[in-house]
């Protein structure tokens, strides 16, 4: 298990845009040979959107993206026609395939919270595709076949006992709280990834969010 903790993440955004972004992986300037995916996992990235700020329309290709909003709510648009708010306890994904384009903004009056995952497909190509899954039961995985990940979203009460799901790659990420991960504490913003996962025990120490992908 390697622990990457919150404040080893490497910054980014534009803050004078109201744009702040922590990058788990190597990112843009930040290039880090040792650092550029865990399994299918390529990015985790924390993005915090001040009212009004966001990113214009930019382009992505051979991505499986993956968002989860915190707080605040994200306004989604992009080149096949989809427009959504996508709000706290959805789960997104834009399959990027041979080229999409898309946009992401905070169009409300309160600060956004969200984390962006992206996955690398094992087959490069084809036809972009989307989908939202609206206030995801923590007993519901959400598949992402395309890159062999599953992704399950625990939200354990304070003392709450559960098993990391077993796989060849297991990566966690600590949204809010803390959690106890076979014996280290992680906080929020802190990851564990874990190779050959069997078994990992872990608890919640407070009240907790956690995102955990199971990658063959």
């Amino acid at each position: 298990m390697d622990v990457r903790r919150a404040d080893e993440r490497y910054p980014g955004g534009e803050p004078e845009a109201g744009i702040e972004t922590r990058h788990a992986f190597s990112f843009g300037p930040h290039y880090d040979p040792a650092n550029v995916r865990f399994g299918a996992l390529i990015a985790c990235n924390e993005e915090r959107l001040a009212p009004g700020a966001g990113f214009g329309e930019h382009p992505h290709r051979h991505t499986e993206i993956v968002t989860w909003v915190v707080e605040g709510e994200l306004t989604h648009r992009d080149s096949t026609g989809h427009e959504t708010a996508v709000r706290p306890g959805d789960v997104q994904r834009l399959g990027a395939a041979g080229g999409v384009r898309h946009t992401e903004r905070n169009d409300g009056a309160a600060p956004l919270t969200f984390v962006q995952m992206w996955l690398a497909p094992r087959e490069p190509g084809g036809e972009p595709s989307y989908e939202i899954v609206r206030g995801i039961d923590d007993a519901t995985p959400f598949a992402v076949p395309g890159a062999g990940a599953v992704l399950h979203v625990r939200r354990p009460a304070a003392g709450q006992r559960w098993t990391v799901p077993d796989g060849a790659y297991v990566y966690v990420h600590v949204v809010r709280g803390t959690v106890r991960l076979d014996g280290t504490e992680l906080g929020a913003g802190d990851a564990a990834r874990i190779t050959d996962a069997r078994g990992v025990a872990a608890v919640a120490v407070t009240r907790a969010e956690a995102l955990v992908w199971q990658m063959s």
